[in-house]
């Protein structure tokens, strides 16, 4: 595959990760993803198929929660976000996950929205 554009780099390293992460019942994957104006966050145990929860900045739920400044867009929706999946997460009994940044660099809302969830009570 002929890398042309950033979505073709973001797929080569995506699959690069895939191939060594994988969630499992007592270690479901977290995986992030974050478009322009949103964040979506969803947890996944691998070896079922099953996604165990999620949660994103376009929840009705969620969107309430949020400051003015607050949005999906930026670093303090992203910390919104990782405290919501850690919430929902820990409601669930589960409390140790393993982390796929899906492609993106470990930086700014992905790095915010992983900081977050460890500092609500998620291990990884």
């Amino acid at each position: 595959m002929k890398i042309k554009t950033k979505d073709d780099r973001r797929e080569r390293i995506k699959h690069r990760i895939r191939k060594r992460v994988q969630g499992t019942e007592a270690r479901p994957r977290l995986t992030v993803f974050r478009s322009v104006a949103h964040m979506y966050v969803q947890v996944v145990d691998d070896m079922t198929g099953r996604t165990i929860a999620s949660a994103s900045t376009l929840e009705p739920k969620v969107k309430g929660s949020m400051a003015k400044a607050e949005r999906g867009g930026n670093v303090a929706g992203a910390k919104t976000i990782g405290k919501t999946i850690a919430e929902r997460l820990i409601e669930k009994g589960v409390k140790r996950v393993v982390f796929d940044r899906n492609g993106f660099l470990y930086h700014g809302r992905v790095k915010a929205v992983a900081d977050a969830a460890r500092e609500a009570g998620l291990e990884f």
